[in-house]
Protein backbone atom coordinates (compact mmCIF):
# COMPACT_ATOMS: atom_id res chain seq x y z
CA UNK A 1 0.00 0.00 0.00
CA UNK A 2 1.16 3.52 -0.81
CA UNK A 3 -0.14 6.75 0.69
CA UNK A 4 0.30 9.74 -1.62
CA UNK A 5 -0.70 13.14 -0.28
CA UNK A 6 -1.32 16.25 -2.34
CA UNK A 7 -0.87 19.40 -0.28
CA UNK A 8 -0.76 23.13 -0.89
CA UNK A 9 -1.03 26.35 1.04
CA UNK A 10 -2.93 27.88 -1.86
CA UNK A 11 -6.02 26.83 -3.77
CA UNK A 12 -6.21 26.54 -7.53
CA UNK A 13 -2.68 25.30 -8.16
CA UNK A 14 -3.58 21.76 -9.23
CA UNK A 15 -3.80 19.75 -6.01
CA UNK A 16 -7.19 18.15 -6.64
CA UNK A 17 -6.43 17.87 -10.35
CA UNK A 18 -3.39 15.69 -9.75
CA UNK A 19 -4.98 13.70 -6.94
CA UNK A 20 -7.86 12.75 -9.20
CA UNK A 21 -5.54 12.05 -12.11
CA UNK A 22 -3.38 9.69 -10.06
CA UNK A 23 -6.43 7.91 -8.66
CA UNK A 24 -7.87 7.44 -12.14
CA UNK A 25 -4.67 6.11 -13.66
CA UNK A 26 -4.09 3.73 -10.74
CA UNK A 27 -7.63 2.38 -11.04
CA UNK A 28 -7.29 2.06 -14.81
CA UNK A 29 -4.17 -0.06 -14.25
CA UNK A 30 -6.17 -2.49 -12.12
CA UNK A 31 -4.92 -1.27 -8.75
CA UNK A 32 -7.28 -0.73 -5.86
CA UNK A 33 -7.47 2.93 -4.95
CA UNK A 34 -9.32 5.31 -2.67
CA UNK A 35 -9.33 9.09 -2.87
CA UNK A 36 -9.71 10.89 0.46
CA UNK A 37 -11.11 14.43 0.26
CA UNK A 38 -10.03 16.30 3.39
CA UNK A 39 -11.13 19.73 2.24
CA UNK A 40 -14.62 19.72 3.72
CA UNK A 41 -15.12 23.40 2.92
CA UNK A 42 -14.57 23.05 -0.82
CA UNK A 43 -15.35 19.31 -1.31
CA UNK A 44 -13.83 19.55 -4.78
CA UNK A 45 -12.99 15.88 -5.20
CA UNK A 46 -16.26 14.75 -3.62
CA UNK A 47 -18.25 16.88 -6.08
CA UNK A 48 -16.13 15.51 -8.93
CA UNK A 49 -16.94 11.98 -7.78
CA UNK A 50 -20.67 12.69 -8.02
CA UNK A 51 -20.23 14.06 -11.52
CA UNK A 52 -18.22 11.01 -12.52
CA UNK A 53 -20.93 8.66 -11.27
CA UNK A 54 -23.64 10.67 -13.03
CA UNK A 55 -21.72 10.41 -16.32
CA UNK A 56 -21.05 6.69 -15.75
CA UNK A 57 -17.31 7.23 -16.26
CA UNK A 58 -15.12 4.15 -15.92
CA UNK A 59 -13.28 3.06 -13.94
CA UNK A 60 -15.26 3.89 -10.82
CA UNK A 61 -13.04 5.64 -8.29
CA UNK A 62 -14.08 5.50 -4.63
CA UNK A 63 -13.97 8.97 -3.05
CA UNK A 64 -14.78 9.74 0.58
CA UNK A 65 -14.80 12.98 2.53
CA UNK A 66 -13.08 13.09 5.91
CA UNK A 67 -13.17 15.74 8.59
CA UNK A 68 -9.57 15.16 9.65
CA UNK A 69 -6.36 13.45 8.68
CA UNK A 70 -6.71 11.12 11.66
CA UNK A 71 -10.10 9.91 10.43
CA UNK A 72 -8.76 9.37 6.92
CA UNK A 73 -5.77 7.34 8.05
CA UNK A 74 -8.06 4.85 9.78
CA UNK A 75 -9.25 3.83 6.30
CA UNK A 76 -5.87 3.87 4.60
CA UNK A 77 -5.31 0.13 4.74
CA UNK A 78 -6.64 -2.40 2.28
CA UNK A 79 -5.95 -0.55 -0.99
CA UNK A 80 -2.95 -0.28 -3.27
CA UNK A 81 -3.12 3.52 -3.45
CA UNK A 82 -4.58 5.77 -0.79
CA UNK A 83 -4.61 9.23 -2.36
CA UNK A 84 -5.11 12.23 -0.06
CA UNK A 85 -6.49 15.53 -1.37
CA UNK A 86 -5.54 17.76 1.57
CA UNK A 87 -7.07 21.12 2.50
CA UNK A 88 -5.79 24.12 0.55
CA UNK A 89 -3.94 25.67 3.46
CA UNK A 90 -0.90 24.91 5.56
CA UNK A 91 -1.93 23.57 8.93
CA UNK A 92 -1.18 21.16 11.69
CA UNK A 93 -3.18 18.66 9.65
CA UNK A 94 -0.73 19.07 6.77
CA UNK A 95 2.12 17.91 8.98
CA UNK A 96 0.01 15.05 10.30
CA UNK A 97 -0.69 13.92 6.74
CA UNK A 98 2.95 14.27 5.71
CA UNK A 99 4.15 12.15 8.62
CA UNK A 100 2.14 9.12 7.50
CA UNK A 101 2.48 9.54 3.73
CA UNK A 102 4.99 7.70 1.59
CA UNK A 103 5.09 10.63 -0.82
CA UNK A 104 4.06 14.28 -0.44
CA UNK A 105 3.32 16.16 -3.66
CA UNK A 106 2.96 19.92 -3.69
CA UNK A 107 1.67 21.37 -6.97
CA UNK A 108 2.66 24.93 -7.76
CA UNK A 109 2.24 27.47 -10.49
CA UNK A 110 5.18 29.25 -12.08
CA UNK A 111 4.79 32.74 -10.62
CA UNK A 112 6.91 33.83 -7.68
CA UNK A 113 3.65 34.41 -5.80
CA UNK A 114 3.14 30.65 -6.04
CA UNK A 115 6.73 29.45 -5.79
CA UNK A 116 7.87 31.34 -2.70
CA UNK A 117 5.06 30.20 -0.36
CA UNK A 118 5.32 26.67 -1.77
CA UNK A 119 9.00 26.50 -0.85
CA UNK A 120 8.19 27.80 2.64
CA UNK A 121 5.69 24.96 3.14
CA UNK A 122 8.33 22.35 2.34
CA UNK A 123 10.85 24.16 4.52
CA UNK A 124 8.37 23.95 7.41
CA UNK A 125 7.78 20.24 6.83
CA UNK A 126 11.52 19.61 6.62
CA UNK A 127 12.07 21.49 9.90
CA UNK A 128 9.39 19.30 11.48
CA UNK A 129 11.22 16.13 10.49
CA UNK A 130 9.81 15.19 7.08
CA UNK A 131 12.65 13.93 4.88
CA UNK A 132 13.12 15.93 1.66
CA UNK A 133 13.33 12.73 -0.40
CA UNK A 134 9.66 12.11 0.43
CA UNK A 135 8.64 15.49 -0.99
CA UNK A 136 8.19 16.47 -4.63
CA UNK A 137 7.04 19.56 -6.44
CA UNK A 138 4.72 19.28 -9.44
CA UNK A 139 4.57 22.14 -11.92
CA UNK A 140 1.02 23.05 -12.92
CA UNK A 141 -0.76 25.71 -14.95
CA UNK A 142 2.34 26.22 -17.07
CA UNK A 143 2.12 28.47 -20.12
CA UNK A 144 5.45 28.11 -21.92
CA UNK A 145 8.59 25.93 -21.87
CA UNK A 146 10.61 28.89 -20.63
CA UNK A 147 8.20 29.38 -17.73
CA UNK A 148 8.54 25.70 -16.84
CA UNK A 149 12.33 25.86 -16.96
CA UNK A 150 12.52 28.95 -14.76
CA UNK A 151 10.14 27.51 -12.16
CA UNK A 152 12.00 24.21 -12.11
CA UNK A 153 15.32 25.96 -11.57
CA UNK A 154 13.90 28.05 -8.72
CA UNK A 155 12.58 24.99 -6.86
CA UNK A 156 15.69 22.90 -7.40
CA UNK A 157 17.82 25.80 -6.16
CA UNK A 158 15.72 25.71 -2.98
CA UNK A 159 16.83 22.10 -2.51
CA UNK A 160 13.79 20.08 -3.57
CA UNK A 161 13.05 17.55 -6.31
CA UNK A 162 10.68 18.54 -9.08
CA UNK A 163 8.73 15.90 -10.97
CA UNK A 164 9.41 15.48 -14.66
CA UNK A 165 6.75 16.96 -16.91
CA UNK A 166 4.14 19.57 -16.13
CA UNK A 167 0.45 20.38 -16.38
CA UNK A 168 -0.19 22.94 -19.08
CA UNK A 169 -2.71 25.75 -18.67
CA UNK A 170 -5.42 24.47 -21.04
CA UNK A 171 -9.23 24.91 -21.03
CA UNK A 172 -9.66 21.26 -22.07
CA UNK A 173 -8.37 20.08 -18.70
CA UNK A 174 -10.92 22.21 -16.85
CA UNK A 175 -13.70 21.10 -19.17
CA UNK A 176 -12.92 17.40 -18.63
CA UNK A 177 -12.95 17.72 -14.86
CA UNK A 178 -16.19 19.66 -15.03
CA UNK A 179 -17.95 16.53 -16.28
CA UNK A 180 -16.32 14.08 -13.89
CA UNK A 181 -13.34 13.09 -15.99
CA UNK A 182 -9.64 13.42 -15.24
CA UNK A 183 -6.92 15.31 -17.06
CA UNK A 184 -6.01 12.11 -18.93
CA UNK A 185 -9.53 11.82 -20.33
CA UNK A 186 -9.85 14.92 -22.50
CA UNK A 187 -10.81 14.61 -26.20
CA UNK A 188 -7.22 15.53 -27.12
CA UNK A 189 -4.64 12.68 -27.11
CA UNK A 190 -1.68 15.07 -26.97
CA UNK A 191 -2.98 16.74 -23.81
CA UNK A 192 -3.82 13.37 -22.28
CA UNK A 193 -0.28 12.17 -22.96
CA UNK A 194 1.19 15.32 -21.42
CA UNK A 195 -0.87 14.90 -18.25
CA UNK A 196 -0.12 11.19 -18.05
CA UNK A 197 3.62 11.88 -18.17
CA UNK A 198 3.42 13.95 -14.99
CA UNK A 199 1.16 11.45 -13.24
CA UNK A 200 3.48 8.59 -14.23
CA UNK A 201 6.36 10.55 -12.71
CA UNK A 202 4.47 10.57 -9.41
CA UNK A 203 4.08 6.81 -9.53
CA UNK A 204 7.77 6.32 -10.35
CA UNK A 205 8.77 8.54 -7.45
CA UNK A 206 7.26 6.02 -5.06
CA UNK A 207 10.03 3.64 -6.06
CA UNK A 208 12.63 6.09 -4.75
CA UNK A 209 11.25 6.56 -1.23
Amino acid sequence: MAIVAFISQKGGVGKSTLARGLAREAAKSGLTVKLADLDTQQSTSTDWHRLRLAQDCRPVIPVQAYASATAAMRDARGVDYFVVDAPARASKGTLEIAKVSDLVIQPTGASLDDLRPAVRVFHELKAAGIKPERMRFALCRIGTPAEEADARAFLEEAGYAVLRGCMLERPAYRAAQGIGKSVTETPFPTLNKKADALISAIARSLEDV
